[in-house]
């Protein structure tokens, strides 16, 4: 398995594969309503078995090549992962997601991890168009999209149903001609 360095306070990326369905779940239980506030994927964790399922069903995208999931660790930990939730290489549009545990907050490490599978998905699979999906009130997630210099497309007032609750939905994007201008060192 590879791991990833995502800079100089030792934090990495790495696949997260269905064998580490145990520490997938431990940590979700450390983060569970912090991460599940606008997101279903710690509902979708919540035992062994369930966390195996889950990440086996990346595994099964991954090998269909239509989508991928990263964990992000830091000292040995995993606190927080990255994925394309969606990837159709023959369109070239692929959805990125993140989602973090509090103690790891605040720290950088997602828009580093995103960064890292966005260049890859642009420069190694093709995709010329990385959409972020987001709820209108997470702040957090929607500032990630800025730093990243994505576009917001438009809203999807109240197209997302979640713990009993409509979500307007946004929809960020940037362009591969975008993301390879913006990378470029000035």
């Amino acid at each position: 398995m590879f791991a990833k360095s995502l800079g100089e306070d030792g934090a990495e990326l790495r696949p997260l594969e269905p064998w580490q369905a145990e520490e997938l779940l431990a940590h979700m239980d450390r983060g569970r309503e912090f991460v599940g506030q606008f997101i279903s994927f710690p509902d979708r964790a919540v035992d062994l078995e369930s966390s195996r399922s889950l990440l086996q069903s990346y595994a099964e995208k991954a090998a269909t090549d239509t989508g991928r999931i990263y964990g992000i660790w830091t000292d040995g930990t995993l606190v927080g992962g990255v994925l394309f939730r969606t990837m159709d290489v023959a369109m070239g549009v692929a959805e990125v997601g993140c989602w973090l545990e509090p103690s790891a907050a605040g720290k950088g490490l997602v828009t580093r991890a995103a960064r890292m599978i966005i260049d890859w998905a642009v420069e190694e699979r093709g995709i010329h168009r990385i959409e972020w999906v987001v709820a209108s009130e997470n702040a957090a997630s929607i500032a990630v999209a800025r730093r990243l210099g994505m576009t917001k497309d438009g809203v999807l007032r109240e197209s997302y149903l979640h713990r009993g609750k409509r979500h307007d939905m946004e929809i960020w994007s940037v362009l591969a001609p975008e993301w390879r201008a913006a990378r470029q060192p000035s």
